[in-house]
């Protein structure tokens, strides 16, 4: 089958990626020209693992180009993938997603499948479908398919989904989705398909009941620490029960990313929209921005209120391993606020370096390694739990820094073992055992 997807981003061209190693002829389009000179070149101007090589060994079935009109017309379906970035009242910018739309409407010689891979609020397709039946007269269907794909696994989880979720109006819709999707379907892994209010729903729903769990145990953290609980315990204990699952459960400094951060606030306005106050995801929000400053408050604590002039080492800057993503990234707004209080940082991260620098409104150090950035510093924040940072050269790690002292956002190491090591070791829901030698 020929398919476009409009849209390079992530979901864009891992998408294109793994449909094209599926034997698809990929056509990707983009309006950033130097981005589509890039990937002509062979370069990625994203850091997923794996995608570079996916490209490479597909390479004679994906072509990349500037010029939708045709993109459209060499292809039986056409992906959106462009971004719905959060607005100022918290809802979705559908601007993106509307000009592809009419373009595709303006372009076409016949009639086009257009799939909305991109996160787009509720009532969507509905929308899109009145407007192609307005502007086109090929008969264009809307077809929604929400991506559930995580930055860093990306690959995986597209070539052996959970679940493909797809929202269509015709039988022929969907059995040419059931034909696109049939290579990644081995796993005995089901096609749901359901209407396309249902589907939109669907991807908003997973997002926000994720960050509902993270928010949840972030908070139980919290509460451990005031009451002399290890959290650990705590979790193991509770989802031991077969009905919790385990997974998203890990305490730290908050979620960020692309996409957790701006569906929990479009779900909110989309609820507002109608009427309907979305109390349980409105305390997610709430729990995670308070979560982002939480090493702050620790900090703050250590230094007696004082950090001016305070040096920190800062591990990690991606919102999570295994991307270079920074976007609503908890280490943003932790340089932020230390810069904000007189404080400066110097900051290591495998592949995020040169995005966080992009990103950041204020200007930070950056170090080769990790243990570039412990010299002479006043103490090591850990932000991101990156592999390399889980068994450091403690010995060479307490020369460095000025004091040993460990403020670590993610829980990466033992306490007791770190107390043991000689050091000061802030973490997140097990302070009784951090200070148990402290």
């Amino acid at each position: 089958m020929r398919v476009s997807i409009v849209g390079t981003g992530y979901v864009g061209l891992v998408a294109g990626a793994c449909f094209a190693d599926a034997g698809h002829h990929v056509i990707c389009v983009d309006r950033d020209h130097h981005k589509i000179d890039q990937l002509k070149c062979g370069r990625v101007p994203i850091y997923e693992p794996g995608l570079e090589d996916l490209l490479k060994q597909c390479r004679s079935r994906i072509e990349f180009t500037t010029d939708l009109g045709e993109a459209v017309n060499a292809s039986e379906v056409v992906f959106v993938a462009v971004g719905t970035p959060e607005t100022a009242d918290g809802s979705a910018d559908m601007g993106p997603t509307l000009a592809v739309v009419e373009g595709i409407c303006h372009t076409s010689k016949s009639k086009k499948y257009i799939v909305l891979k991109s996160t787009v609020p509720v009532g969507t397709a509905n929308h899109l479908q009145r407007l192609c039946n307005e502007r086109g007269s090929f008969g264009h269907e809307i077809i929604n398919n929400p991506e559930f794909l995580r930055e860093g696994s990306a690959i995986g989880d597209f070539l052996s989904p959970d679940r493909i979720v797809v929202g269509v109006r015709s039988p022929e819709a969907e059995e040419l989705m059931k034909f696109l999707y049939a290579p990644f379907m081995k796993n005995g892994h089901p096609v749901i398909f359901m209407d396309n209010a249902s589907a939109e729903l669907t991807k908003y729903a997973a997002n926000a009941f994720l960050s509902v769990k993270i928010s949840f145990i972030n908070e139980l953290a919290l509460l451990c620490d005031k009451m002399g609980a290890d959290v650990n315990m705590v979790r193991k204990g509770f989802t031991s029960d077969k009905r919790i699952n385990p997974e998203f459960f890990a305490p730290g400094v908050g979620y960020g990313g692309s996409c957790f951060p701006k569906d929990v606030k479009a779900l909110i306005h989309s609820g507002e929209s109608v009427g309907l106050r979305m109390d349980v995801v409105r305390a997610a929000d709430s729990v995670n921005e308070r979560q982002k400053v939480l090493l702050i408050e620790k900090i703050r604590g250590h230094f007696k209120g004082d950090i001016t002039g305070k040096t920190f080492a800062m591990w990690g800057l991606s919102f999570k391993p295994r991307t270079d993503d920074v976007r609503e990234a908890p280490s943003l707004v932790l340089i932020s606020e230390l810069a904000r209080l007189g404080a400066k940082v110097v900051a290591y991260d495998p592949v995020a370096s040169e995005t966080a620098r992009m990103a950041c409104k204020v200007s930070f150090g950056e170090s080769k390694s990790a243990s570039e950035a412990t010299e002479g510093a006043d103490a090591l924040i850990i932000v991101t739990e990156w592999n390399e940072f889980r068994n450091p050269d403690f010995a060479q790690l307490r020369e460095n820094l000025k004091a040993p002292v460990i403020f670590d956002g993610r829980n990466i190491y033992d306490p007791l073992q770190v107390a043991e090591e000689g050091f000061k070791y802030y973490c997140v829901g097990r302070e009784s055992l951090a200070s148990a030698k402290g």
